[in-house]
């Protein structure tokens, strides 16, 4: 790891809004690796001896109970235990933190050159110095600690929790569950409540249902259709199905148990109950955490970009210094004093304020989007937003107002049917998995639950859940005695599949070529009206089975369909607007079908450029794919793994993709994206994946945070071209001065003194604001341009300083050793405005101060600086600093430079611009 990347990764690590975020970085370094060779041996055998135990030996071992633990017993042992939190999550100690703020390659190096000054006996320097160290680690440890607090707040918005049965949910217990994270009862004493997920302990029984991430190392005691997404830890691209019992009993492997669920992994589908053996550390999850050396992602292309600069910056420092060594050593003949002078050059060339500059913005960045509803999960995504330049998202929600509506029930060939509405109430409430957006608009006909009398007249006697291959999901109620009811609903195509009759009014008949092309014709003619459309099958079973699976879903009869509405939002058609304005192509993926996905992009004005299916995707290569992403708008029937390859075809063809997703079907997409984008009502699994959570699932806050991404990457580029440009023009002109001066053109102490006082003046550049002309395409990172920007506009400083020399040297006759304190103090002067004055000249492409005007914070600090770099030689404090007052003569002067400085400045910019274009 080089120098730059460990000391951003020192401070991104303090800056991580989420605890979870680490633990999915863990997971990326497990994929492809034999992790059961990493944990201890006591915890494999512990796992594996858990799973072969007797359920009622397991459960009293733990000291729990068939119905779980008592509130009372939970806090016993959590107080006992701690919270289940990863050590590697815990917050850092204030000192540590302050340490690590310290702790880099440039603080070190002042640190250094401090100590070489105090022990050859200049304290006024030493003092300078270590006040340069104090202030830039200071400045990076209140702005991170504020921000962290900020954070902290932030993340118990979006707080995980797991659903977990009590034995005993009393008053008492009520209010204790409200006090973490506002749990909520879902039900009278001895029954389940949600509480956040560092609240479990061991013996805690959790109920799982699909999209569910693991909270903890568990048991199953019971499971119906269980599917868990394990490829973190086994590298198995495909779900395990987890039973109740363990099957092999000479299994060795803790990860080839049946029965054992991982902190980390997901529930892809079905629903389980589970009792928590281990939590935090005492994990196989914890286990590995602790023996991975290291959990930072590769570098961004953000943080590859600052890399690049910075080292930039000193390969630059460590070619010239050695020259100004060796050039004043030789023409001044005071190596220490030469030496001392060099270093101090090393110091003005040190971007130490870079790590602050950038934190602070992004922190600052993060702190905005918050107060629009945006929580900034990762500090770097700020500038992916601002990057972003194609938005993939499903049309559910985003598009439409993701509230859906029962339109109609209707029999085989589209008349209405009340019938048809009672089978899919049965379906929907007798449900015990993730129940969806259909699930609850079918439910609020409560007048069908009246009218049926469901809980006198039906008994639930099984059911089989919905998952992503099936695309259907069933319930099995005894009616009456003599017989049970299998009552399936789903996608269209998959009930056709499992149907051999179909209903007309009060007979069956089968279904036939003929009857199948009538079917299909009413389901798209109810497509083509925007309607979401799902099929409703049902058969009747003689009462000898208590156990159900997919195998029964055979033999269907075909009773009818519901179709659903969801309609556009008015605000959709402006926010597409506004994104296609600011350079933001919107693609849609949605599973949904064609003629539905079709039909809403019309109403909300997306023009279509192309529509392709996900079957389709399945016959293309990756070539054929990233050729096919770019002008097609419009992908449809997808499954994740469709996703997740467009995005990643995208991002391979140079694109910075956001994806915004909430199911657990978008999981997969969101991690491949750049910036991933989910909602706060999002499923467990979609939170962890995403880099940025939306507290309202809206295109318009999209618009927001790109623009506030755009901001903040304007603000870091300001500092990162002023820094580059500023110090190459320093050291050129410090070049020349050493070669012709009998004497040093500024003294160590001075130039420090500068450094520091232009290093404050630089500390306001986040909150500037931004001209509206780089708000409007998105912002990439260009490192060859910052090398360009710096030989264009290094040298125009240079000019005006060695124009201060001939002043100073032929105007004001300091052109002996005698009167080199004239000198230094006009240059020091001249230098420091010039300086200050930059980030106004390169902050816009406009005229500053007249066309675009900096933010107070940035003007006052400015203006400030100025100030006391007058005053410095001016004021009794000049000989300290071994300068001397400047002639009232000299102003008139150094005005005529500043204004022909700027003026020349802005002249450069315009042909740069129309070279180059502006950033």
């Amino acid at each position: 790891m080089n120098i730059l990347q460990h000391l951003f990764a020192t401070f991104l690590r303090t800056r991580r809004t989420t605890h979870h975020f680490r633990r999915l970085a863990i997971l990326d370094m497990l994929r492809g690796h034999d992790v059961s060779k990493q944990i201890p041996p006591a915890l494999s055998q512990e796992l594996i001896a858990s799973a072969n135990t007797e359920t009622g030996a397991l459960i009293k071992r733990l000291q729990s109970h068939q119905d779980g633990l008592s509130e009372v017993e939970a806090d016993e042992i959590r107080k006992r235990i701690g919270p289940n939190e990863i050590e590697q999550e815990k917050p850092l100690s204030w000192w540590l933190h302050l340490w690590l703020c310290y702790k880099n390659p440039f603080n070190l190096l002042l640190t250094v050159l401090a100590s070489i000054s105090f022990y050859t006996g200049d304290i006024t320097a030493s003092v300078v110095i270590g006040t340069m160290v104090g202030l830039s680690t200071l400045i990076r440890f209140v702005q991170e600690s504020r921000s962290n607090r900020a954070a902290e707040k932030l993340k118990a918005m979006v707080s995980n929790t797991a659903t977990v049965s009590r034995r005993d949910i009393s008053e008492t217990a009520a209010e204790i569950a409200e006090k973490y994270f506002d749990a909520q009862l879902h039900a009278k004493p001895s029954a389940r409540i949600e509480l956040p997920i560092k609240l479990l302990v061991p013996g805690d029984i959790i109920i799982l249902s699909a999209g569910d991430m693991i909270p903890a190392d568990l048991r199953v005691l019971t499971a119906k259709d269980l599917f868990v997404a394990q490829a973190a830890m086994t590298g198995e691209s495909l779900p395990v199905e987890k039973f109740a019992l363990q099957r092999d009993s000479a299994a060795k492997n803790p990860l080839d148990l049946d029965n054992i669920l991982f902190m980390g992994t997901n529930v892809v589908s079905g629903a389980a109950s589970a009792i928590v053996l281990n939590t935090g550390n005492r994990t196989y999850f914890g286990a590995i955490a602790e023996r991975v050396s290291s959990t930072d992602r590769s570098p961004t292309a953000f943080q590859a970009g600052v890399n690049k600069v910075s080292w930039l910056l000193i390969r630059f420092m460590l070619v010239m210094v050695p020259i100004v060594l060796l050039i004043n050593g030789f023409t001044k003949h005071d190596w220490l004093e030469a030496f001392l002078f060099a270093l101090s050059i090393a110091v003005g060339l040190t971007p130490e304020m870079l790590p602050m500059i950038v934190t602070s913005t992004l922190a600052k960045g993060a702190v905005t989007l918050s107060r629009k509803k945006v929580i900034v999960k990762r500090l770097d995504a700020i500038q992916n937003f601002g990057a972003m330049d194609v938005l993939c998202t499903d049309k559910t929600g985003t598009l439409t107002q993701d509230k859906i509506f029962l339109e109609r029930h209707t029999d085989i060939f589209g008349t209405t049917s009340d019938d048809v509405l009672e089978y899919a109430y049965l379906n929907s409430y007798y449900q015990t998995g993730l129940k969806n957006l259909l699930d609850h608009a079918v439910l609020e006909h409560v007048e069908v639950h009246r009218n049926l009398d469901v809980s006198a007249n039906f008994v639930k006697v099984d059911e089989i859940p919905f998952d992503f291959q099936r695309r259907r999901m069933s319930v099995v109620v005894a009616e009456r005695d003599d017989h049970h009811l299998l009552i399936c609903k789903g996608a269209v195509e998959e009930i056709l599949a499992c149907c051999t009759h179909l209903r007309t009014g009060e007979t069956e008949e089968p279904l036939n070529d003929s009857t199948y092309e009538r079917v299909r014709a009413v389901t798209q003619s109810l497509n083509e009206e925007g309607l979401r459309v799902v099929a409703v099958a049902a058969k009747e079973l003689p009462p000898t089975q208590a156990v159900y699976g997919v195998a029964d879903e055979s033999q269907l009869t075909l009773i009818g369909y519901i179709a659903f509405l969801d309609p556009p939002k008015e605000s959709t058609a402006t926010a597409l607007t506004a994104l296609k304005k600011h350079g933001v192509t919107v693609k849609i993926l949605t599973g949904d079908n064609e003629l539905v996905t079709t039909k809403i992009c019309r109403e909300v004005g997306l023009e279509m450029t192309g529509v392709k299916l996900g079957s389709d995707i399945e016959a293309m290569s990756d070539e054929e794919l990233a050729l096919v992403v770019e002008p097609i708008n419009v992908f449809a029937k997808l499954t994740p793994a469709h996703k997740e390859r467009i995005v990643l075809a995208l991002r391979k063809n140079g694109h910075v993709v956001g994806f915004m997703g909430d199911g657990i079907n978008d999981a997969p997409a969101l991690r491949g994206a750049d910036i991933g984008i989910s909602v706060d009502s999002a499923v467990d699994i979609a939170k962890e994946a995403a880099d940025i959570i939306l507290l309202e699932k809206s295109l318009m806050i999209l618009e927001e945070g790109v623009l506030e991404g755009r901001k903040t990457f304007s603000n870091m580029l300001k500092y990162i071209k002023m820094t580059a440009s500023s110090n190459f023009g320093n050291v050129f002109s410090v070049l020349i001065a050493s070669a012709f001066l009998p004497f040093l053109p500024m003294l160590p102490l001075q130039l420090l003194v500068q450094n520091l006082l232009y290093d404050i003046s630089q500390i306001a550049i986040p909150f500037d604001h931004v001209d509206t002309e780089l708000l409007e395409k998105p912002q990439h990172w260009n490192p060859d341009e910052i090398g360009r920007f710096m030989l264009f506009f290094g040298p125009i400083s240079s000019i005006f300083d060695i124009a201060t020399f001939c002043l100073m040297w032929f105007a004001f006759g300091a052109s002996t050793p005698a009167q080199q304190t004239l000198f230094q103090s006009g240059w020091f002067v001249e230098g420091l405005i010039s300086q200050t004055l930059i980030v106004h000249m390169i902050r816009t492409q406009k005229i500053p101060f007249l066309q675009s005007r900096a933010a107070w914070p940035l003007l006052g600090m400015t203006l400030c600086v100025m100030a006391i770099g007058i005053f410095t030689p001016m004021g009794p404090f000049a000989s300290y600093f071994k300068m001397q007052a400047l002639p009232w003569s000299y102003f008139p002067y150094l005005i005529a430079l500043l204004v022909a400085y700027m003026a020349l400045t802005q002249a450069v910019k315009g042909i740069y611009a129309r070279r180059y274009g502006w950033q």
